[in-house]
């Protein structure tokens, strides 16, 4: 029987460039963070580039925000290390670092263990949490849905196409 896990994307819109002042408590503590979300029990997987973050990726038009993105083998844990780890500090203190977001930025959706997804499949599923709110294709920690393995096997993800009833 196939086990699921947890991706997530967040997004953020920096006050300042990644170089500017403003970042470097940030910027800053990067790596420390990214090699606490690498040990923390739980993660299977995170978005990084050569320099061990995603930090340089701008797959929006803005190019003032940055993405996030990792695979977790549960919610529990995927919480445990947001808001109960170093990591929650940097949670804390985002207004120094980032502008405050209206829309969705962030959501979480269900994946085939093994499955890692592309940022435009991110973008799609904080797109839709946007436009629908929470469903089993994009949630948020306030609203959850159930692993669902039925639901997930409907999903073509080489494209990310949800089943037409959804």
């Amino acid at each position: 029987m196939p086990k699921l896990h947890v991706a997530q994307i967040n997004i953020a819109r920096m006050n300042a460039p990644l170089d500017d002042p403003i970042m470097a408590g940030f910027v800053g503590r990067l790596d420390e963070i990214n090699a606490l979300a690498d040990r923390s029990p739980g993660f299977v997987w995170r978005l990084q580039t050569d320099a061990g973050n995603a930090t340089y990726l701008r797959p929006y038009d803005d190019e003032r925000i940055i993405v996030n993105m990792s695979v977790w083998e549960s919610i529990p844990h995927l919480k445990e290390y947001v808001y109960r780890t170093a990591h929650a500090g940097l949670v804390r203190q985002r207004r120094d670092w980032f502008e405050k977001i209206p829309d969705a930025y962030v959501a979480l959706w269900w994946v085939p263990a093994g499955h890692v997804p592309g940022v435009d499949e991110g973008k799609k599923r904080l797109a839709h949490l946007e436009k629908h709110g929470p469903t089993p294709i994009a949630f948020t920690f306030k609203t959850t849905f159930p692993p669902d393995e039925a639901f997930v096997q409907t999903v073509d993800w080489s494209a990310f196409q949800p089943c037409p009833a959804f």
